[in-house]
Protein backbone atom coordinates (compact mmCIF):
# COMPACT_ATOMS: atom_id res chain seq x y z
CA UNK A 1 0.00 0.00 0.00
CA UNK A 2 1.46 3.95 -0.93
CA UNK A 3 2.23 6.28 1.42
CA UNK A 4 -1.00 7.52 -0.08
CA UNK A 5 -3.40 4.75 0.25
CA UNK A 6 -2.56 4.85 3.53
CA UNK A 7 -3.28 8.27 4.18
CA UNK A 8 -6.41 7.70 2.59
CA UNK A 9 -7.84 4.66 4.60
CA UNK A 10 -6.85 6.30 7.63
CA UNK A 11 -9.35 9.27 6.47
CA UNK A 12 -11.86 7.10 5.92
CA UNK A 13 -11.32 4.95 9.59
CA UNK A 14 -11.17 8.39 11.18
CA UNK A 15 -14.63 9.35 9.18
CA UNK A 16 -16.59 6.29 10.08
CA UNK A 17 -15.21 6.87 13.75
CA UNK A 18 -16.53 10.37 13.92
CA UNK A 19 -19.93 9.11 12.15
CA UNK A 20 -20.30 6.67 15.06
CA UNK A 21 -19.45 9.48 18.05
CA UNK A 22 -21.98 11.98 16.63
CA UNK A 23 -24.79 9.14 15.99
CA UNK A 24 -24.62 7.63 19.45
CA UNK A 25 -23.97 11.49 21.01
CA UNK A 26 -27.79 12.25 19.02
CA UNK A 27 -28.99 8.63 21.13
CA UNK A 28 -29.76 6.43 17.92
CA UNK A 29 -30.06 3.20 18.71
CA UNK A 30 -28.15 1.47 15.65
CA UNK A 31 -25.65 2.89 13.90
CA UNK A 32 -25.45 2.89 9.98
CA UNK A 33 -22.07 3.05 8.02
CA UNK A 34 -22.81 4.83 4.62
CA UNK A 35 -22.96 2.68 1.49
CA UNK A 36 -24.67 5.10 -0.74
CA UNK A 37 -27.45 1.94 -1.19
CA UNK A 38 -30.62 1.75 1.36
CA UNK A 39 -29.57 4.11 3.56
CA UNK A 40 -31.92 6.33 5.40
CA UNK A 41 -31.73 10.22 4.14
CA UNK A 42 -31.78 11.74 8.09
CA UNK A 43 -28.95 9.32 8.83
CA UNK A 44 -26.65 10.09 5.83
CA UNK A 45 -27.18 13.97 6.43
CA UNK A 46 -24.92 13.46 9.29
CA UNK A 47 -21.85 11.93 7.55
CA UNK A 48 -19.71 14.33 6.30
CA UNK A 49 -19.63 14.41 2.58
CA UNK A 50 -16.47 13.30 1.65
CA UNK A 51 -17.12 9.84 3.50
CA UNK A 52 -16.84 6.34 1.56
CA UNK A 53 -17.85 3.03 2.17
CA UNK A 54 -15.20 0.53 4.04
CA UNK A 55 -16.53 -2.84 4.51
CA UNK A 56 -13.26 -4.41 5.44
CA UNK A 57 -13.72 -2.07 8.10
CA UNK A 58 -13.46 -3.83 11.65
CA UNK A 59 -14.25 -1.30 14.83
CA UNK A 60 -12.47 -2.72 18.02
CA UNK A 61 -15.54 -3.98 21.06
CA UNK A 62 -15.88 -1.76 23.58
CA UNK A 63 -15.58 -2.91 27.36
CA UNK A 64 -16.07 -0.35 30.43
CA UNK A 65 -12.91 0.68 31.42
CA UNK A 66 -11.04 -0.97 34.31
CA UNK A 67 -10.41 1.49 36.92
CA UNK A 68 -6.64 2.50 36.92
CA UNK A 69 -6.97 3.30 41.52
CA UNK A 70 -8.66 0.64 42.75
CA UNK A 71 -11.19 1.69 46.00
CA UNK A 72 -10.23 -0.02 48.65
CA UNK A 73 -11.05 -3.43 49.85
CA UNK A 74 -14.43 -3.09 52.12
CA UNK A 75 -14.68 -6.50 53.61
CA UNK A 76 -10.94 -6.19 55.55
CA UNK A 77 -11.51 -7.15 59.22
CA UNK A 78 -11.48 -4.33 61.64
CA UNK A 79 -8.23 -4.02 63.48
CA UNK A 80 -8.50 -5.32 67.31
CA UNK A 81 -8.28 -2.10 69.24
CA UNK A 82 -6.31 -4.51 72.30
CA UNK A 83 -4.29 -6.26 69.25
CA UNK A 84 -3.48 -2.84 67.64
CA UNK A 85 -2.51 -1.25 71.02
CA UNK A 86 -0.04 -4.35 72.01
CA UNK A 87 1.20 -4.17 68.70
CA UNK A 88 2.33 -0.81 69.29
CA UNK A 89 2.66 -0.19 72.90
CA UNK A 90 6.64 -1.51 72.72
CA UNK A 91 6.85 1.39 70.01
CA UNK A 92 4.94 4.52 71.85
CA UNK A 93 7.69 4.08 74.45
CA UNK A 94 10.89 4.02 72.72
CA UNK A 95 13.14 6.41 74.84
CA UNK A 96 13.85 8.89 71.75
CA UNK A 97 9.87 10.03 72.21
CA UNK A 98 10.32 11.09 75.62
CA UNK A 99 7.75 11.07 77.94
CA UNK A 100 4.86 13.35 76.83
CA UNK A 101 3.46 11.43 73.98
CA UNK A 102 -0.37 11.78 72.73
CA UNK A 103 -1.43 9.75 70.36
CA UNK A 104 -4.89 8.68 68.69
CA UNK A 105 -5.44 5.89 66.23
CA UNK A 106 -9.35 6.10 64.42
CA UNK A 107 -10.95 3.71 62.05
CA UNK A 108 -11.70 5.75 59.62
CA UNK A 109 -14.89 3.64 58.01
CA UNK A 110 -16.60 3.40 60.86
CA UNK A 111 -15.44 5.62 63.14
CA UNK A 112 -14.14 3.67 65.61
CA UNK A 113 -11.32 4.50 68.09
CA UNK A 114 -8.21 1.85 68.27
CA UNK A 115 -5.84 3.76 70.25
CA UNK A 116 -6.17 6.94 72.70
CA UNK A 117 -3.29 7.63 74.61
CA UNK A 118 -4.28 10.82 76.34
CA UNK A 119 -5.47 12.27 73.21
CA UNK A 120 -7.55 15.19 74.82
CA UNK A 121 -4.53 16.55 75.84
CA UNK A 122 -3.24 19.74 74.17
CA UNK A 123 0.42 18.65 72.65
CA UNK A 124 2.87 20.95 70.29
CA UNK A 125 2.08 20.26 67.19
CA UNK A 126 4.89 21.60 65.48
CA UNK A 127 4.29 21.65 61.45
CA UNK A 128 0.90 19.48 61.66
CA UNK A 129 -0.57 22.48 62.78
CA UNK A 130 -0.57 23.21 58.96
CA UNK A 131 -3.20 20.82 58.59
CA UNK A 132 -5.51 23.14 60.32
CA UNK A 133 -4.95 26.53 58.46
CA UNK A 134 -5.28 24.50 55.38
CA UNK A 135 -8.67 23.36 56.84
CA UNK A 136 -9.21 27.34 57.72
CA UNK A 137 -8.62 28.20 54.63
CA UNK A 138 -10.32 25.26 52.40
CA UNK A 139 -13.51 26.16 54.54
CA UNK A 140 -13.38 29.97 54.52
CA UNK A 141 -12.33 30.90 50.97
CA UNK A 142 -13.20 27.75 48.94
CA UNK A 143 -10.48 25.47 47.19
CA UNK A 144 -11.04 27.21 44.12
CA UNK A 145 -10.03 30.83 45.53
CA UNK A 146 -6.73 33.02 44.30
CA UNK A 147 -4.68 35.76 46.06
CA UNK A 148 -4.39 38.38 43.85
CA UNK A 149 -0.94 40.84 42.99
CA UNK A 150 -1.05 44.08 41.50
CA UNK A 151 0.82 47.10 39.88
CA UNK A 152 -0.47 50.45 40.27
CA UNK A 153 0.49 53.99 39.10
CA UNK A 154 2.48 55.79 41.63
CA UNK A 155 2.41 59.37 43.19
CA UNK A 156 5.35 60.52 40.76
CA UNK A 157 6.11 60.44 36.89
CA UNK A 158 7.70 56.82 36.02
CA UNK A 159 6.77 55.24 39.39
CA UNK A 160 4.62 51.97 39.81
CA UNK A 161 3.87 50.92 43.32
CA UNK A 162 3.64 46.50 43.38
CA UNK A 163 0.74 45.98 45.71
CA UNK A 164 1.41 42.86 47.73
CA UNK A 165 -2.00 40.42 48.18
CA UNK A 166 -0.42 37.78 50.31
CA UNK A 167 1.02 35.70 47.77
CA UNK A 168 4.66 34.45 48.15
CA UNK A 169 4.58 32.09 45.15
CA UNK A 170 4.80 35.16 42.37
CA UNK A 171 8.10 33.73 40.69
CA UNK A 172 10.89 35.07 39.18
CA UNK A 173 11.21 32.14 36.57
CA UNK A 174 8.58 30.63 33.99
CA UNK A 175 8.07 28.09 35.17
CA UNK A 176 8.39 28.81 39.15
CA UNK A 177 11.21 26.32 40.72
CA UNK A 178 9.25 25.91 44.05
CA UNK A 179 5.30 26.57 42.80
CA UNK A 180 3.63 24.99 40.08
CA UNK A 181 1.06 27.44 38.69
CA UNK A 182 2.47 30.23 40.22
CA UNK A 183 2.05 33.75 38.62
CA UNK A 184 5.31 35.16 37.51
CA UNK A 185 6.85 38.62 37.35
CA UNK A 186 7.31 38.87 33.75
CA UNK A 187 4.12 38.69 33.39
CA UNK A 188 2.95 41.22 35.59
CA UNK A 189 6.18 43.52 33.96
CA UNK A 190 4.64 42.79 30.50
CA UNK A 191 1.36 44.44 31.63
CA UNK A 192 3.06 47.44 32.76
CA UNK A 193 4.80 47.68 29.85
CA UNK A 194 1.91 47.05 27.77
CA UNK A 195 0.46 50.12 29.35
CA UNK A 196 2.75 52.71 28.16
CA UNK A 197 4.47 53.31 31.48
CA UNK A 198 8.39 54.69 31.12
CA UNK A 199 9.54 53.28 34.54
CA UNK A 200 11.49 55.05 36.74
CA UNK A 201 11.22 53.67 40.13
CA UNK A 202 9.55 50.71 42.24
CA UNK A 203 7.67 51.20 45.20
CA UNK A 204 6.39 48.29 47.52
CA UNK A 205 2.94 48.38 49.49
CA UNK A 206 3.15 45.81 52.43
CA UNK A 207 0.48 47.31 54.27
CA UNK A 208 -2.02 44.61 53.92
CA UNK A 209 -0.24 42.96 56.72
CA UNK A 210 0.27 44.23 60.00
CA UNK A 211 1.94 43.85 63.38
CA UNK A 212 5.23 42.10 63.69
CA UNK A 213 7.05 40.53 61.03
CA UNK A 214 8.02 37.45 63.38
CA UNK A 215 5.94 35.63 65.84
CA UNK A 216 6.91 36.43 69.68
CA UNK A 217 7.75 32.87 70.38
CA UNK A 218 9.51 32.53 67.05
CA UNK A 219 13.43 32.46 67.95
CA UNK A 220 15.84 35.12 66.72
CA UNK A 221 17.49 32.36 64.13
CA UNK A 222 14.08 31.47 62.85
CA UNK A 223 13.73 34.09 60.16
CA UNK A 224 15.46 34.41 58.20
CA UNK A 225 16.38 31.26 58.00
CA UNK A 226 16.24 27.73 55.16
CA UNK A 227 12.81 27.42 56.37
CA UNK A 228 11.46 30.56 57.41
CA UNK A 229 11.46 34.53 56.54
CA UNK A 230 9.93 37.67 58.03
CA UNK A 231 6.15 37.37 56.73
CA UNK A 232 5.70 40.05 54.37
CA UNK A 233 2.32 40.90 52.03
CA UNK A 234 4.96 40.93 49.46
CA UNK A 235 7.54 38.06 48.23
CA UNK A 236 8.72 36.48 45.19
CA UNK A 237 9.77 32.35 45.05
CA UNK A 238 8.60 32.08 48.92
CA UNK A 239 11.36 35.12 49.83
CA UNK A 240 14.16 32.26 48.88
CA UNK A 241 17.34 34.64 48.11
CA UNK A 242 17.44 32.34 44.85
CA UNK A 243 15.06 30.69 43.03
CA UNK A 244 14.49 27.22 44.20
CA UNK A 245 17.35 27.73 46.88
CA UNK A 246 16.46 26.98 50.09
CA UNK A 247 17.90 30.14 52.11
CA UNK A 248 14.88 32.68 53.18
CA UNK A 249 15.57 36.67 52.61
CA UNK A 250 15.41 39.06 55.49
CA UNK A 251 13.56 41.58 53.51
CA UNK A 252 11.57 39.90 51.07
CA UNK A 253 9.71 42.81 50.27
CA UNK A 254 12.39 44.84 48.68
CA UNK A 255 13.92 41.54 46.70
CA UNK A 256 10.42 41.71 45.30
CA UNK A 257 10.42 45.78 43.74
CA UNK A 258 14.15 44.63 43.04
CA UNK A 259 12.72 41.72 40.77
CA UNK A 260 9.96 44.13 39.17
CA UNK A 261 12.15 46.23 38.18
CA UNK A 262 14.48 43.80 36.61
CA UNK A 263 11.89 42.30 35.26
CA UNK A 264 11.04 45.88 33.78
CA UNK A 265 14.19 46.60 32.17
CA UNK A 266 15.25 49.01 34.92
CA UNK A 267 17.63 46.97 37.01
CA UNK A 268 18.96 50.13 38.79
CA UNK A 269 15.84 51.60 39.58
CA UNK A 270 15.13 52.93 43.12
CA UNK A 271 12.99 50.73 45.23
CA UNK A 272 11.67 51.55 48.66
CA UNK A 273 8.46 50.33 50.39
CA UNK A 274 5.56 52.45 50.77
CA UNK A 275 1.61 52.79 49.93
CA UNK A 276 -0.03 53.10 46.91
CA UNK A 277 -2.28 56.23 46.30
CA UNK A 278 -6.13 55.34 46.88
CA UNK A 279 -8.00 54.39 43.09
CA UNK A 280 -4.20 54.66 41.60
CA UNK A 281 -4.43 53.00 38.08
CA UNK A 282 -4.08 49.24 37.42
CA UNK A 283 -1.19 48.16 35.43
CA UNK A 284 -1.33 44.91 36.18
CA UNK A 285 -2.38 41.88 37.39
CA UNK A 286 -1.90 38.43 38.48
CA UNK A 287 -3.12 35.61 40.22
CA UNK A 288 -1.95 32.67 42.26
CA UNK A 289 -2.48 29.06 41.43
CA UNK A 290 -6.01 27.94 43.17
CA UNK A 291 -5.85 27.79 47.14
CA UNK A 292 -6.05 23.96 47.08
CA UNK A 293 -3.16 23.79 44.96
CA UNK A 294 -1.26 26.28 47.87
CA UNK A 295 -2.75 24.56 50.69
CA UNK A 296 -1.05 21.02 48.81
CA UNK A 297 2.01 22.75 48.41
CA UNK A 298 2.12 24.15 52.27
CA UNK A 299 2.12 20.88 53.73
CA UNK A 300 3.71 18.85 50.80
CA UNK A 301 7.37 20.96 51.57
CA UNK A 302 5.66 22.30 55.31
CA UNK A 303 6.42 25.55 53.77
CA UNK A 304 6.29 27.84 56.82
CA UNK A 305 5.84 30.92 55.05
CA UNK A 306 3.15 29.77 52.76
CA UNK A 307 1.32 28.41 55.78
CA UNK A 308 1.49 31.72 57.16
CA UNK A 309 0.66 33.67 54.31
CA UNK A 310 -2.56 31.52 53.90
CA UNK A 311 -3.78 32.01 57.89
CA UNK A 312 -3.94 35.68 57.10
CA UNK A 313 -6.02 34.88 54.16
CA UNK A 314 -8.25 33.08 56.54
CA UNK A 315 -8.20 36.21 58.74
CA UNK A 316 -9.05 39.10 55.91
CA UNK A 317 -11.70 36.78 54.35
CA UNK A 318 -13.55 37.55 58.19
CA UNK A 319 -12.75 40.69 58.88
CA UNK A 320 -9.57 40.32 61.18
CA UNK A 321 -6.22 41.71 61.11
CA UNK A 322 -3.75 40.28 58.92
CA UNK A 323 -1.38 39.41 61.73
CA UNK A 324 0.02 36.67 63.84
CA UNK A 325 -2.63 37.31 66.56
CA UNK A 326 -5.22 38.06 63.79
CA UNK A 327 -4.83 34.66 61.66
CA UNK A 328 -4.77 32.61 64.86
CA UNK A 329 -7.83 33.66 66.16
CA UNK A 330 -9.17 33.78 62.35
CA UNK A 331 -8.05 29.84 62.14
CA UNK A 332 -9.40 28.52 65.57
CA UNK A 333 -12.94 30.16 64.17
CA UNK A 334 -12.64 28.71 61.25
CA UNK A 335 -11.99 24.94 62.88
CA UNK A 336 -14.99 25.62 65.36
CA UNK A 337 -17.12 27.21 62.57
CA UNK A 338 -16.49 23.65 60.06
CA UNK A 339 -17.70 21.86 63.78
CA UNK A 340 -14.54 20.72 65.45
CA UNK A 341 -13.79 20.82 68.75
CA UNK A 342 -11.38 23.74 69.75
CA UNK A 343 -11.28 22.77 73.64
CA UNK A 344 -7.11 22.61 74.32
CA UNK A 345 -6.72 24.33 70.78
CA UNK A 346 -3.96 27.66 71.32
CA UNK A 347 -2.29 28.89 68.58
CA UNK A 348 0.15 31.84 67.55
CA UNK A 349 0.84 31.66 64.37
CA UNK A 350 -0.28 29.80 61.49
CA UNK A 351 2.60 26.85 60.81
CA UNK A 352 3.51 25.59 63.73
CA UNK A 353 7.03 27.00 63.88
CA UNK A 354 5.89 28.73 67.28
CA UNK A 355 6.43 26.50 70.41
CA UNK A 356 3.49 27.92 72.38
CA UNK A 357 1.11 26.22 69.99
CA UNK A 358 -1.24 23.61 71.45
CA UNK A 359 -3.37 21.18 69.50
CA UNK A 360 -4.80 17.67 70.87
CA UNK A 361 -4.22 14.84 69.27
CA UNK A 362 -7.76 14.33 68.69
CA UNK A 363 -8.54 17.15 66.97
CA UNK A 364 -6.04 16.28 64.02
CA UNK A 365 -7.26 13.04 63.68
CA UNK A 366 -10.67 14.42 63.58
CA UNK A 367 -9.93 16.89 60.71
CA UNK A 368 -7.79 14.04 58.75
CA UNK A 369 -10.73 11.82 59.48
CA UNK A 370 -13.21 13.96 57.99
CA UNK A 371 -11.39 14.78 54.88
CA UNK A 372 -10.71 11.00 54.36
CA UNK A 373 -14.16 9.80 54.69
CA UNK A 374 -15.92 11.53 51.66
CA UNK A 375 -18.46 13.50 53.96
CA UNK A 376 -16.05 17.07 53.45
CA UNK A 377 -14.88 16.61 50.14
CA UNK A 378 -14.06 20.69 50.36
CA UNK A 379 -10.85 19.25 52.00
CA UNK A 380 -9.75 16.93 49.39
CA UNK A 381 -6.56 19.23 49.50
CA UNK A 382 -5.68 18.18 52.71
CA UNK A 383 -5.20 14.31 52.07
CA UNK A 384 -3.32 15.28 48.51
CA UNK A 385 -0.72 17.43 50.01
CA UNK A 386 0.34 14.90 52.53
CA UNK A 387 3.86 14.23 52.08
CA UNK A 388 4.10 10.53 50.86
CA UNK A 389 6.86 8.12 52.71
CA UNK A 390 9.86 7.65 51.14
CA UNK A 391 8.71 9.66 47.73
CA UNK A 392 7.70 13.01 48.55
CA UNK A 393 8.05 16.08 50.59
CA UNK A 394 9.12 16.07 54.23
CA UNK A 395 8.63 12.53 54.16
CA UNK A 396 10.62 11.49 50.90
CA UNK A 397 13.89 10.03 53.06
CA UNK A 398 11.59 8.84 55.73
CA UNK A 399 9.12 5.71 56.60
CA UNK A 400 10.30 3.54 53.61
CA UNK A 401 13.03 1.28 55.55
CA UNK A 402 10.76 -1.09 56.14
CA UNK A 403 10.56 -3.30 53.03
CA UNK A 404 7.13 -5.29 54.09
CA UNK A 405 5.39 -1.95 53.97
CA UNK A 406 4.05 -1.35 50.86
CA UNK A 407 4.57 1.94 48.75
CA UNK A 408 2.19 4.95 49.37
CA UNK A 409 0.47 3.29 52.49
CA UNK A 410 1.95 5.78 55.18
CA UNK A 411 0.82 9.57 54.29
CA UNK A 412 1.50 11.56 56.57
CA UNK A 413 2.18 15.57 57.70
CA UNK A 414 5.52 15.47 59.44
CA UNK A 415 6.42 18.07 62.64
CA UNK A 416 9.45 19.07 64.21
CA UNK A 417 11.36 21.55 66.39
CA UNK A 418 14.03 21.27 68.77
CA UNK A 419 12.12 18.44 71.55
CA UNK A 420 8.95 17.95 69.99
CA UNK A 421 7.83 15.63 67.07
CA UNK A 422 4.65 14.61 65.20
CA UNK A 423 3.22 12.58 62.31
CA UNK A 424 -0.38 12.68 61.63
CA UNK A 425 -2.10 11.30 58.33
CA UNK A 426 -3.06 8.28 57.53
CA UNK A 427 -1.90 4.56 56.85
CA UNK A 428 -3.37 1.68 55.27
CA UNK A 429 -3.14 -1.46 56.78
CA UNK A 430 -2.45 -5.13 55.46
CA UNK A 431 -5.75 -5.83 55.54
CA UNK A 432 -7.07 -3.23 53.45
CA UNK A 433 -8.36 -0.91 56.55
CA UNK A 434 -7.64 3.23 56.37
CA UNK A 435 -6.41 4.23 59.36
CA UNK A 436 -6.23 8.32 60.55
CA UNK A 437 -3.61 9.00 63.41
CA UNK A 438 -1.74 11.39 65.29
CA UNK A 439 1.66 11.05 67.41
CA UNK A 440 2.68 14.27 69.09
CA UNK A 441 6.09 13.49 70.92
CA UNK A 442 6.68 16.25 73.55
CA UNK A 443 9.30 17.02 75.46
CA UNK A 444 12.34 14.77 73.18
CA UNK A 445 15.41 14.34 74.43
CA UNK A 446 16.83 16.58 71.29
CA UNK A 447 17.65 13.68 68.80
CA UNK A 448 15.71 14.94 66.42
CA UNK A 449 16.85 11.60 63.71
CA UNK A 450 15.99 9.22 66.62
CA UNK A 451 12.68 10.76 67.75
CA UNK A 452 11.31 10.82 63.52
CA UNK A 453 12.37 7.16 63.25
CA UNK A 454 10.12 5.89 66.38
CA UNK A 455 7.31 7.34 64.54
CA UNK A 456 7.96 6.62 61.44
CA UNK A 457 8.27 3.11 63.26
CA UNK A 458 5.07 3.17 64.68
CA UNK A 459 3.56 4.20 61.35
CA UNK A 460 5.19 1.40 59.04
CA UNK A 461 3.79 -1.37 62.48
CA UNK A 462 0.43 -0.16 61.90
CA UNK A 463 0.49 -0.76 58.12
CA UNK A 464 2.25 -4.24 58.35
CA UNK A 465 -0.61 -5.16 61.66
CA UNK A 466 -3.64 -6.45 60.34
CA UNK A 467 -4.44 -6.67 64.57
CA UNK A 468 -7.35 -8.42 63.65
Amino acid sequence: MTVTARRNWRKRIWQVLVTLCVVAALGAGAVLLATGEDADPDAVAAVPSGAVAVPEAQLPELTEPAPALAALPTGGPLPDPAALQAALAPLLAAPALGSGLSAEVVDVATGATLLDTDADDPGTPASTAKLLTGLAVLTTLGPGATIETRVVAGTQPGEVVLVGGGDPTLSTTSPSQSYPGAPTVADLAAQVQAAGVAVTSVVVDNSLFTGPLTAPAWGSEDAPSTYAAPVTATAVDGARVSPGQAQRSGQPGTDAGAALAAALGVPGAPVGLGAAPAGAQVLGTVRSAPVERLVEQALTASDNLLAEDLARQVALATGREASFAGSAEAVTAAVAAAGFGTTGLTLSDGSGLSGTDRVPARLLVDVLEAASDGSRPELGALLSGLPVAGYTGTLADRGDADPSTAPGTVRAKTGTLSTTSALAGLVTTADGRLLAFALLADGTPGDVSASEAALDAVAARMAACGCS
